[in-house]
Formats: structure tokens, sequence, C-alpha cells
């Protein structure tokens, strides 16, 4: 009977290991094109172009909002 068990065990598949962190398989094409911009960085070396961009875009962003609760500070 054990062997039998055993012999059934071997015959279902287990469960494969999926890959975690930048080797798992992307779905998203944001998520896809990040990885992308980030194994060039890598790649190239500290030059430190994509930061940049990143700290930019950050900046944009804070300036904005910045703007914005001005504007909503004089409409009180």
């Amino acid at each position: 009977m054990k062997y039998i068990i055993s012999i059934i065990k071997n015959l279902i598949p287990k469960d494969l290991h999926k890959p975690l962190g930048r080797w798992r398989i992307e779905n998203c094409n944001k998520q896809i094109n990040n990885k992308i911009d980030l194994s060039n960085e890598d790649h190239c070396g500290p030059c430190g172009q994509y930061a940049l961009e990143k700290i930019e875009k950050i900046e944009k962003i804070e300036k904005k909002n910045k703007e914005m609760y001005d504007l909503l500070e004089k409409l009180k």
C-alpha cells in the first residue's frame, strides 16, 4: 500500500517555485518598462540618468501640489 501511495505522489506534479524579485515574470507593461529601465541603469553604471528623471518628476509633482495648496488657501 505504501508503495502505491509513493508512486502516486511521484506522478502528481509538484508546485514549481516561482522566481522572486527581478526574475519574476511580469504581466503589466508598466512593470516591464520599469524593470528594463532599472536593468539598463545597472548595466550602464552610475550615470544616474534614471534617478535624475525620477527626482525631476517628484519635484514637478511637489511644485504642482504646492500651487494647488496655495490656491486653496487664497480661496478661504
